[in-house]
């Protein structure tokens, strides 16, 4: 064990070392997400900015595939860091592992720089296969899919072959069980159909199953072990918890997918079905960690990473705030006749990924960071403790700014586009140039400078916290009175 403060990976066992390789990519990407993102919010307001440069519709293309791709990159680091201490065996197949990160990595940034320096082609398979696909946020090519498979693939065999050997738990059960949809879904969306109806049909398996169903199912797994870390909660309320969330899967969530089948052609059940079944999908998730915080009452709430611990509270509400209440509000198909297609959407889509997704991943960050310096003391008064809390502060605001005023625009375009303008191209125009709308846009700039302050003081935080901390984990532990 290295000195307290001093950055380490001799502290980490052979997955953890290999998820912190994830976590490294994950962070930079953050930060692309980030900044494609401020440049296509300022080309809403000024849009000759980059003009056949950097265009709106490739900045868009970055800005999502690069949340998606941190995001996975994130989860798939999350396990790797908690699959030895929950199987208690060594990460079968390790090699295998760590060079498909290498492979995957550089498939990104080879996509990465197509989308940058390429950015279109011929209506050709060539196009399809080695620039992208221009199916809207599955847009990497041909290759790249089967690349993402094969990886998701080994990442399989990685976890299934460790708890096959090692100890088998409630978690890791529904791991296991989870990474073949994982596997499996996403196939859905490599294949075309000439009838756009069925395509669009298969294309929100990926875009609802697949990151909707599997994310949620992947971010509970890696919370319960967050939860049983940081606030040493008893193992079967956080599984009892998972298997609720796998059977609403099962029982809502594909069901739920019914509300992207509105307006694209099928059958008119679907509004029935999609309108009933989509709110539910958020509820276990919320519920294990409000159950969790109340059992650790005994504890007095002590724990060994605050920062860890308010990002897994603040994952429970942004979780049910922006998957849930957002996504409920626009899901019903009378409301989402008007909805539809608006910032209305963008509102939900940005709390709901940062809220359900990106609070989970930045949680585990805080918990690789501890261990990596040693496990040092990160609890209340930690040494320079303001960055963690500032960085947070700044991401929520910036985050909850951004969802309203899209909300505020989104609000505007379903009266004036939609209830007013009938859903004309005139309609659309006129919404588009409205000041409520340019103004609602400009706040989201705004509160997307505010964003990224936040991830500024994130990385900075992440980089330096517990360097200059001379206190153990164990001191923590040494107060909490012991059971008579």
């Amino acid at each position: 064990m290295a000195a307290l403060g001093v950055f380490d990976t001799a502290n980490l066992n052979s997955g953890q070392k290999l998820a912190m390789k994830y976590f490294a990519v994950a962070l930079p990407l953050f930060g692309a997400q980030i900044l494609f993102g401020l440049l296509a919010g300022l080309q809403y307001l000024i849009p000759d900015f980059l003009f056949q440069v950097l265009d709106f519709s490739v900045n868009r293309t970055v800005h999502l595939n690069a949340m998606i791709v941190w995001m996975l990159y994130g989860f798939i680091g999350g396990v790797y860091w908690m699959l030895e201490d929950e199987a208690q065996h060594p990460v079968v197949g390790l090699w295998l592992g760590k060079l498909i990160f290498w492979i995957l990595t550089i498939a990104v940034a080879i996509v990465v720089l197509v989308y940058l320096l390429i950015q279109i082609g011929p209506a050709e398979m060539s196009t399809i296969w080695f620039i992208m696909e221009g199916r809207e946020y599955i847009e990497a090519p041909r290759w790249a899919d089967i690349g993402i498979v094969v990886s998701v693939l080994v990442f399989f065999f990685n976890v299934a072959a460790t708890f096959s050997k090692g100890r088998y738990t409630g978690i890791g059960g529904v791991l296991v069980l989870d990474l073949l949809a994982l596997f499996g879904i996403y196939l859905a969306g490599m294949f075309y159909t000439p009838n756009i109806s069925v395509d669009q049909f298969w294309w929100w398996w990926v875009i609802h199953l697949w990151v909707e169903a599997t994310w949620e199912v992947l971010v509970g797994c890696i919370m319960a072990y967050m939860l049983i870390q940081t606030l040493g909660v008893r193992r079967k309320i956080v599984e009892t918890w998972l298997y609720i969330e796998v059977a609403l899967m099962f029982g809502s969530g594909i069901l739920g997918l019914g509300h992207h089948y509105f307006w694209i052609g099928t059958p008119q059940y679907w509004l029935t079905i999609g309108g009933f079944f989509s709110a539910l999908e958020p509820i276990p998730l919320v519920a294990m960690v409000v159950h969790a915080v109340f059992d650790s009452g005994v504890h007095k709430l002590r724990n060994s990473n605050h920062p860890a611990l308010a990002w897994t509270i603040g994952q429970a509400a942004g979780n049910f705030f922006g998957a849930g209440v957002w996504g409920f509000m626009h899901t019903l198909p009378q409301i989402n006749l008007y909805t539809h297609g608006t910032q209305w959407t963008a509102s939900h889509g940005h709390l709901a990924f940062f809220g359900a997704y990106s609070t989970a991943v930045i949680a585990f960050f805080y918990l690789a960071a501890q261990k990596s310096r040693g496990n040092v003391w990160m609890s209340g008064n930690i040494v320079g403790g303001w960055k963690w809390k500032w960085s947070m502060a700044f991401l929520w605001i910036g985050m909850i700014g951004m969802t309203m005023a899209l909300l505020i625009a989104g609000y505007e375009q379903s009266q004036i586009e939609r209830a007013v303008g009938g859903s004309t191209w005139m309609a659309y125009f006129e919404a588009q140039s409205h000041p409520w709308f340019m103004q609602a846009m400009t706040w989201r700039q705004i509160s997307g400078y505010i964003f990224g302050l936040g991830y500024i003081l994130l990385v900075w935080d992440l980089l330096t916290i517990g360097k200059r901390e001379t206190r153990s984990v164990s001191e923590l532990h040494a107060e909490q009175p012991q059971p008579a």
